[in-house]
């Protein structure tokens, strides 16, 4: 069965109609890639980018895949998983058996192929990379119906093209990952107010746990810019005889369900206020033990919350700058206070090793994601003035999160891309692969 849809991505900023049809067997999606439709095909996890890298305007749009499933390998510590599967599937079915995900986004409800698609990272890139780093396979139907298997190994072009690739080499069906041991699921966790961004960024240089994350106030300026909160963290060393008297599990909490409203309430003195608020209500310092849900996916507690934003949706910025581009962290934070872009909500990571993906966004260096409302009137010329700065730094904005970056740009902070678009020529020769953001960028057909 297809439907005739319109589509969004979380931000709910470029909407646009397509067909859609899903779950399928792999035989019948076998026959729809090699039928080449026009406008293409693209397969859809969660919709949880901020953009539209989900996105095939006229085109064909498989949500979900395949239904969803998880096989897990115990004794090997592995887990092969349907491209279809939650994160919550994934981490309902191997945390009772000692095993967690070694990077987990910020969202339980983020597909597993669309983390592999976006090649996302956590809170503890830093030490442990992003999630091509633990991958073995990825299954996928390439551009004339074939299914392949890459590996790092048998293929690392293709395959690291894939992991990144927003889903424009191919629609995968399943991947392998490697799982991380835990013996409880419980944090203990520490938070520390920083007065400024020399202290924010001091900290997080100098954390030594697994996790570390902060949360900055983007409206605080003066000596106060880049005030914020370091939370820094790691798995408890053995089960928590109180919270977890029965072994280990995970149960995602009930969420809470946002109301949509017809008016944007996000304005500059709301930010700030809301902003000022959590900076008080925050202990200079504090050591905690907390569970999975409320550490790496504090957001999940308001469903929809995205709703909540007004009826024009959001914008989230999220750039990464190498070592030394440290100024453009705090000329963000002012950039987008002068053009009153009412930031609500701020995250500053230190990153590691970056990924061998050719679009993979971390690099060694800094990221800094900043929330605002998309229907700002100084929203335009602020994030055009960034990324000219994010792009004379080295740096790049991430595409999963993305609504707005124009080609000239995109090709300024991530080059021509020639290994990634020989690699894409090979899988998707007849460029049956297709997505709105793709057009967008210049990486597949007008």
């Amino acid at each position: 069965m297809e439907t005739s849809q319109i589509l969004t991505g979380w931000g709910r900023t470029r909407p646009s109609r397509a067909i859609v049809r899903g779950p399928m067997n792999p035989s019948a999606l076998q026959e729809l890639v090699a039928s080449r439709p026009a406008r293409g095909v693209l397969g859809r996890g969660a919709g949880q980018s901020y953009g539209d890298a989900a996105q095939n305007l006229d085109g064909h749009v498989v949500m979900p895949v395949t239904r969803p499933w998880v096989e897990l390998d115990v004794a090997a510590a592995t887990l092969r998983a349907s491209a279809s599967a939650t994160v919550a599937d994934v981490l309902a079915e191997s945390v009772p058996h000692g095993l967690v995900l070694p990077v987990l986004p910020g969202t339980r409800r983020l597909t597993m192929g669309g983390a592999v698609a976006a090649d996302v990272h956590g809170k503890n890139q830093r030490e442990d990379g992003s999630i091509a780093a633990w991958l073995d396979e990825i299954e996928l139907i390439d551009g004339s119906g074939e299914l392949r298997t890459l590996t790092p190994d048998s293929d690392p072009e293709a395959f690291h093209a894939t992991a990144g690739g927003m889903g424009l080499t191919g629609i995968m069906l399943a991947v392998k990952i490697r799982m991380m041991p835990v013996r409880s699921t419980m944090m203990q966790v520490t938070s520390c107010q920083m007065a400024n961004l020399d202290g924010l960024l001091a900290a997080l240089n100098h954390a030594r746990d697994r996790y570390s994350v902060a949360w900055v106030d983007t409206t605080a300026s003066g000596r106060s810019l880049g005030r914020g909160i370091v939370e820094t963290g790691d798995h408890l060393a053995g089960p928590d005889p109180l919270r977890e008297p029965d072994g280990l599990a995970y149960r995602a909490p009930r969420a809470r369900r946002a109301p949509a409203v017809p008016f944007c309430p996000v304005t500059p003195l709301s930010a700030r206020c809301f902003n000022s608020v959590w900076f008080s209500r925050a202990a200079e310092g504090e050591t905690m033990v907390t569970g999975l849900p409320a550490f790496f996916h504090r957001l999940d507690a308001v469903d929809g919350w995205n709703r909540a934003v007004g009826p024009r949706g959001l914008i989230q910025y999220q750039f990464a700058v190498p070592e030394g581009g440290e100024s453009v962290i705090a000329r963000a934070l002012e950039t987008v206070q002068q053009y009153r872009c009412a930031p609500f909500l701020g995250t500053l990571k230190r990153f590691g090793q970056a990924s061998k993906g050719p679009l993979s966004f971390p690099m060694p260096g800094w990221s800094l994601a900043i929330d605002m409302p998309a229907g700002r009137p100084g929203l335009k010329p602020a994030l055009a003035g960034l990324d000219r700065e994010v792009s004379a730094a080295g740096g790049r904005v991430y595409l999963a999160k993305d609504a707005r970056l124009g080609r000239a740009a995109f090709d300024a902070m991530y080059g021509p891309q020639t290994a990634w678009r020989a690699a894409r020529a090979r899988l998707d020769p007849d460029g049956v692969f297709q997505s709105d953001l793709g057009r967008r960028l210049g990486l597949c057909g007008e």
